[in-house]
């Protein structure tokens, strides 16, 4: 997923366009990209149209903030910051107007009550304008409606303990020897580029595959609730409350009390008209809130997040970091989404590739802007002190491309489509479950070098693209 979004954004930016439209830009990428992306777009004059959960992003690049709302548009002239503050002025100042309708609609629902049926054409405009009152009195609005308050099962002392883990697939090294003791009401980020097995790790965790070396030894009281990053496999032609239905008739609630999966589908803002509704006419978004609900049913312990933030709506965004401050359980969850990290983990495993990950006391903030320092000490260290710094010299001055990296930069692009579409076709092959061993294994060796090669090959065309954007601009 992330090659193909690097790909894709690699064929979006190629030809300097100068209007640019983003739909989910950050879905799928690893953080180092993110952050270039981010700088990339800040530093540019492209015209930017672009939809995006990740608030974090969104407060960095956009300028303009449009909103839809009950089949309205707000435009707000400011960053994601300034949009929250000012979005909570319009509702409240509709709230007070509301309560103003509501109080005058009363008085009028009582003269309507009271007043002979024979009218005047003066009453008749009194009446008229009653009805408009009324949908006043009486409209809904967005304000963080959802509320999520679902109970955990009981937390032992034993977690889960991962003793020597083992894992690769052919040539390609997951992990090496990875030793690890969860500890009670743990909340643990993962980060690390793409390819480097994160998902991999999920899924041994939680015995979906086997390790090759090592074992895991898990707690008898664990109850694993895992929100899968590729969604939950169900039927469309399911109505929304058949879906959950299939996980439990009745929800039990954080403060012991029980409830059907009808009012919990209520509280998730589905509505009764909506719970009947076949799962193929709800949104990306709405299917996603509908397996968010259908693992915290569940009642779990140990909740496992693989990028819970894609397509999510912000709103309910919110309502899940909330929730995850205050859950009485362990909580892993892989994320590139650096807001939700600084809100719900404090501490991280860092995949570095090869096998090897590291740990980190802290948030993802803390994690940058440690990484930055270190950056910094290592170009201290290695920078040559015998080199004398040449006058009237710039290297930081922006250059124009030379005849060859443009030339480079075109080739680039050629190879980098075909790679991909390399890569789809042996995805494809492995997949089908025909292959004999051998041939499986030829092929995922094969899937290995085309990562590598995009890899590679992507960083220089980022490289070059953004030297060529920082010439156009200078």
């Amino acid at each position: 997923g992330g090659q193909q979004k690097r790909v894709a954004l690699a064929a979006a930016l190629v030809n300097n366009p100068d209007f640019l439209i983003l739909d989910e830009p950050t879905n799928h990428l690893d953080l180092d990209m993110v952050e270039w992306l981010e700088e990339f777009l800040s530093s540019s004059k492209i015209t930017l149209l672009m939809v995006t959960h990740d608030r974090m992003f969104l407060n960095r690049v956009c300028t303009d903030i449009i909103e839809f709302d009950q089949k309205e548009l707000y435009w707000y002239r400011g960053n994601y910051s300034y949009y929250l503050e000012k979005r909570q002025e319009r509702i409240d100042a509709r709230s007070s107007q509301v309560e103003k309708a509501s109080n005058l609609y009363r008085r009028e629902l009582d003269w309507m009550r009271r007043s002979p049926p024979a009218r005047t054409s003066k009453a008749k405009y009194r009446i008229d304008a009653f009805y408009d009152l009324r949908a006043r009195a009486t409209q809904r609005f967005s304000n963080a409606n959802v509320r999520i308050n679902v109970g955990a099962a009981r937390l032992g002392k034993k977690i889960l303990e991962a003793k020597g883990l083992g894992k690769s697939f052919g040539d390609l090294l997951i992990l090496k020897d990875f030793s690890y003791t969860f500890n009670r009401f743990e909340r643990l980020g993962i980060v690390g580029d793409n390819g480097t097995g994160k998902t991999t790790f999920l899924n041994i965790i939680t015995g979906s595959i086997p390790a090759d070396t090592g074992v895991i030894d898990v707690g008898e009281t664990i109850v694993f609730g895992y929100y899968r990053q590729e969604g939950m496999s169900i039927r469309e032609d399911m109505k929304v409350i058949d879906v959950a239905r299939e996980v439990a008739e009745v929800v039990t609630l954080s403060d012991g009390k029980r409830i059907t999966v009808s009012q919990f589908l209520n509280m998730f803002l589905f509505a009764p008209e909506v719970q009947n509704t076949f799962v193929y006419k709800l949104s990306g978004g709405e299917k996603r809130r509908l397996y968010l609900l259908t693992i915290l049913m569940q009642n779990p312990n140990f909740l496992i997040l693989d990028e819970p933030t894609n397509d999510l709506d912000i709103e309910t965004l919110n309502v899940l970091e909330e929730y995850l401050a205050g859950f009485p359980g362990v909580v892993l969850a892989v994320s590139h989404d650096r807001h939700f990290l600084d809100k719900v983990v404090d501490g991280l495993l860092i995949f570095e590739g090869n096998g090897e990950v590291s740990g980190f006391p802290g948030s993802y903030s803390d994690y940058y802007d440690w990484k930055k320092e270190q950056q910094r000490n290592i170009q201290r260290v290695v920078k040559p002190t015998e080199e004398k710094p040449k006058p009237k010299s710039d290297s930081n001055k922006p250059r124009k491309l030379t005849f060859a990296e443009r030339k480079e930069l075109q080739e680039l692009s050629t190879e980098i489509e075909a790679l991909e579409a390399e890569n789809r076709a042996m995805e494809t092959e492995v997949n089908n479950g025909t292959l004999h061993y051998e041939e499986l294994l030829a092929k995922s060796q094969r899937i290995a070098e085309i990562i590598e090669l995009l890899d590679a090959k992507g960083e220089r065309w980022l490289e070059l693209m953004e030297l060529d954007e920082k010439w156009e601009n200078s």
